[in-house]
């Protein structure tokens, strides 16, 4: 049996051998080769040197960062209290404790609402400050601190519109620090106009929030006193004045409304 296999091998192994070499036009040969290992990333090394300044220039450069980052840090702090977003968030919030509600709109609501009726109302000043400041600072036509100025009179004239009627907040700070009546805006030093910008803004926002409240405690008034007088006195009027306060908001077109007087207010 073993002498048979090898006599068969022996006949056919040429003919194996040429159908090996000889296979479709269209196939591929195949490998055993293993594939070479990919490259490792490249993280690109990133070194922050500190030494000495070599001049008076780079002195005056590192300081300048320094402020730079400074007011980067400041501006939310900024736009709350150096615009009209400190006025426009305490009024939506109070419409939001006349109406009763509790969670309905959420507080990050309001404030996405409150900033961008700000970026409304404080467009052109910040128009201003963009071709005034910033862009001379990064074209390189002026330095940081023309910059600054040129960035700091457009906030100023829109405080001291907001309290022209009503400078008594100015005079307070300027009497508290001990310095002289101003004749004009230019006398008017900006620490002493940014606290008395802020003390204006919350009391038109409580004057607002004053009237505001006014129709909705009518509304509680008259439900509880109809509770009481059927008897009702455990059930809360919280829960069937809120349903007729908002009945009343939306049939006045309450947000319009509340909308079109703010920004008249800031006019």
């Amino acid at each position: 049996m073993r002498v048979r296999l090898i006599i068969a091998l022996f006949f056919l192994a040429p003919f194996a051998l040429s159908a090996q070499d000889n296979f479709p036009s269209q196939s591929t040969t195949g490998t055993v080769a293993i594939p070479a290992p990919l490259p490792s990333p490249v993280i690109p090394f990133i070194d922050f040197s500190v030494r000495n300044p070599e001049s008076g220039r780079e002195v005056a450069f590192s300081v300048q960062l320094l402020l730079l980052l400074t007011v980067l840090s400041l501006a939310p702090s900024i736009i709350i209290l150096m615009t009209s977003f400190l006025r426009i968030s305490i009024v939506l919030d109070f419409i939001k404790r006349a109406l009763s509600l509790q969670q309905v709109p959420p507080n990050s609501v309001l404030m996405g609402i409150a900033l961008f009726l700000t970026l409304f109302i404080m467009w052109p000043t910040f128009e201003t400050i963009y071709t005034n400041s910033v862009r001379p600072l990064t074209d390189g036509e002026i330095s940081v601190e023309e910059a600054y100025r040129e960035a700091e009179t457009p906030l100023r004239i829109f405080m001291f519109n907001q309290m022209r009627t009503k400078p008594q907040n100015i005079e307070l700070f300027m009497s508290m620090r001990g310095l002289p009546r101003p004749n004009s805006l230019a006398d008017i030093p900006t620490y002493v106009l940014i606290p008395a910008f802020i003390l204006n803004e919350l009391t038109v926002a409580f004057k607002i929030g004053i009237l505001l409240y006014i129709p909705f405690i009518v509304i509680d008034m008259v439900v509880a006193s109809a509770l009481m007088s059927m008897g009702m006195i455990m059930l809360p009027p919280v829960m069937i004045s809120m349903p007729f306060k908002l009945i009343l908001f939306v049939l006045v077109d309450g947000w319009g409304l509340l909308t079109d007087q703010l920004m008249r207010s800031f006019v």
